[in-house]
């Protein structure tokens, strides 16, 4: 059995690699496949594992053998769910693998934005605490969380683990989701209402037709002025002119990101410049236990497979 992976890169290192994987069958791994490339390079695959790699009826084409698509990845908007329907290729997600990971860097974001830890610290490192005058320089504002709202747009395991956290910071709950969830100290309510009365919006739904370019130039005005938009989805729920427009204006008083709708980031990214913007580079699921996490899912899901048994099929 012939397993590639067309981008190993993008989760394997020195600390995480495919050995489990080897296990299973021959194993040819491909740092980074250009789209032209791929065809060729899965012809003789019975079974593919990729993270982002766009896998559709022309990269698909001469892959006759093929029986399963591993995805390194919770979303699946690379692949194209008709044509393996059509050509009986399984396609497996990885679940919820990086829920905590993403929590926590959602939170990362929020904090640096309230309590500006790496502005100070440079503050610190250029010298300026010791020619200080006093002990406690207010150079940058601060501003806890306690008391706030926080406005969770779509509550699925990583929105809940992210209402855990604000919880914990006596934070005001409020979500918004296609179908309503009871979840204890989650307010549900309306987009409209969320956006009008969160002083942060956390963005935690999958990408998909609802959900591209949901935040634009409408949605950003509905927002509270001053409020944080924060997202660690996907960069295509999001309008980026729109979010560096409302920035511009400081009707919002910041934007907090880790991905963008076309990564690695363009050289003119519109929001490389934008006021109080912080762009972390699309990480936040990447700790090393959630990647080892991953790669034991990604396995499972296989043996499962071949055991007639599938797990996380998502077609």
């Amino acid at each position: 059995m012939k397993i590639v992976l067309t981008d190993a890169q993008t989760v394997l290192d020195n600390l995480v690699d495919a050995t489990a994987l080897k296990k299973l069958g021959e194993v040819v791994e491909y740092g980074l496949l250009k789209y032209e490339e791929v065809a060729e390079k899965i012809a003789d695959a019975d079974i593919v594992i990729c993270n982002k790699t766009k896998l559709d009826s022309y990269t698909l084409r001469l892959a006759k053998n093929l029986k399963y698509i591993g995805l390194f990845a919770t979303g699946y908007n690379n692949i194209d769910i008709d044509y393996c329907k059509e050509h009986n290729i399984a396609v497996c997600n990885a679940g919820s693998y990086s829920t905590n990971a993403v929590a926590q860097h959602t939170f990362a974001l929020i904090l640096e934005h309230y309590n500006n830890t790496a502005k100070y610290n440079k503050f610190v490192q250029d010298g300026k605490w010791k020619r200080s005058k006093t002990f406690s320089p207010f150079v940058y504002p601060l501003s806890e969380l306690a008391g706030k709202t926080l406005g969770i747009v779509g509550l699925g395991s990583i929105g809940q683990a992210v209402a855990k956290i604000a919880n914990a910071f006596e934070m005001n709950v409020i979500a918004y989701n296609r179908s309503p969830r009871e979840i204890e100290n989650v307010k549900m309510v309306s987009l409209d209402e969320l956006l009008s009365k969160s002083d942060i919006v956390s963005v935690h739904c999958p990408l998909n037709s609802e959900s591209e370019h949901m935040f634009n130039k409408e949605t950003f005005a509905k927002m509270k002025k001053g409020a944080l938009f924060v997202n660690t989805a996907r960069g295509g729920v999001m309008v980026e002119q729109d979010l560096f427009n409302a920035l511009e204006s400081e009707h919002l008083g910041g934007a907090a990101i880790d991905t963008l709708a076309v990564e690695p980031m363009e050289k003119d990214c519109i929001l490389m410049n934008a006021k109080n913007c912080i762009i972390t580079p699309h990480i936040a699921w990447a700790p090393l236990e959630t990647r080892v996490r991953l790669m034991n899912i990604v396995v499972d899901n296989i043996k499962n497979f071949l055991n007639g048994t599938p797990t996380n099929k998502v077609n």
